[in-house]
């Protein structure tokens, strides 16, 4: 006979602590869920949106996920994105993390899941970028486009993981931002930071760029941005015109899921009728796929469950191992099949 699992409440500021120069950790497990993904060994259905007609700027995703391999669990993010929480001084995103037993699907853990949603973003931008610029050296110059949480996450792990650029080159359409940015986060570091007027000088000067905003369009275009060839994280999906996909080695994280919701390659499969322009997945370059050093390449990740998971599931141990997880008695309401009519009334 088995029993429902106990429920915990794990908060954010534990969770902070607990991934606090976890760096190498994430990568790793965000490395190894990538590759169950590719073997077959996960199930991660379409990522379910939220939207509302009078307010098109805001929504609230829901990513289902079962993650297999050795320590499997099922989960669900549950993650908004209200980008005018900017302008109040506030995140632009919040999240929980919901862990369910493969054996019972109870639910054992609900994590706060901003930190996780930001370090597995950051963890599988750090990887990507350490396998796509193996061919052409690490890179000298990061250039940054909206210098948010998400920018300033990926910063710390690009350099967690050995990226050790000259100068870093930052924009965001809030020069503020972009200023705070430089004066806030690397005001302590030796990092030489220039903050520009345009995105497309980020893009011209730089090895590599991660593209972090909030734009529900693309805003650059022109071909020649791309003539020094740099690596561009793609995370926010919609910041590049189909004429500079189509000029580029594309990777995404998983064809199934990032033909949707307007991304840059799924508006170049609109206008060209075909997904022939993506060249691999995440797992092929985990494979040692390797794309040409001499071309312009953009990785594309529409994020996956599963990630989330696998980095949620690490905090969780983590956080029972030191006694940083509360636990909810009584939290599962009905364990009893069969009891007496009237129970409902009772105590």
């Amino acid at each position: 006979m088995i029993a429902a699992p106990a429920f915990h409440v794990i908060p954010g500021i534990a969770v902070r602590r607990l991934l606090r120069g976890g760096s190498k950790e994430v990568i790793d497990a965000v490395d190894a869920a990538y590759r169950l993904h590719g073997e077959k060994n996960t199930v991660n259905p379409p990522s379910h949106f939220l939207r509302y007609p009078d307010h098109p700027a805001n929504r609230i995703i829901a990513l289902p996920a079962s993650l297999g391999g050795d320590e499997g669990v099922d989960g669900l993010k549950w993650i908004s994105s209200f980008p005018a929480n900017i302008k109040q001084g506030l995140p632009r995103a919040s999240a929980v993390l919901i862990l369910n037993d493969q054996k019972t699907g109870y639910p054992f853990a609900c994590l706060e899941s901003s930190v996780i949603s930001a370090t597995r973003t950051a963890a599988s931008a750090a990887l990507m970028a350490r396998k796509l610029t193996e061919s052409r050296g690490r890179p000298r110059s990061i250039g940054i486009v909206g210098t948010g949480l998400i920018a300033r996450y990926i910063l710390e792990f690009l350099l967690a993981d050995g990226c050790k650029p000259e100068q870093l080159v930052l924009f965001d359409k809030d020069h503020r931002q972009a200023e705070s940015f430089a004066q806030k986060v690397l005001g302590g570091s030796d990092l030489d930071a220039l903050v520009v007027n345009r995105p497309e000088s980020v893009v011209r000067s730089c090895d590599l760029v991660v593209l972090a905003t909030t734009t529900a369009r693309p805003y650059l275009h022109g071909r020649s941005l791309l003539d020094n060839s740099p690596v561009i994280l793609n995370v926010s999906l919609r910041d590049i015109g189909p004429a500079l996909v189509l000029d580029s080695v594309n990777i995404v994280d998983d064809v199934a899921h990032v033909f949707q919701a307007g991304t840059s390659v799924h508006l170049t499969e609109s206008l060209v009728g075909h997904r022939d322009f993506v060249d691999a997945e995440v797992h092929d370059v985990l494979e040692g796929w390797a794309p040409p050093p001499d071309r312009p390449v953009v990785f594309s990740p529409f994020g996956l469950g599963v990630l989330d998971l696998a980095v949620g599931a690490l905090v969780y141990r983590r956080a029972m191992q030191e006694g940083l997880a509360t636990e909810i008695p009584g939290f599962h309401g009905e364990l009893e099949r069969h009891r007496p009519l009237g129970a409902l009334n009772e105590d």
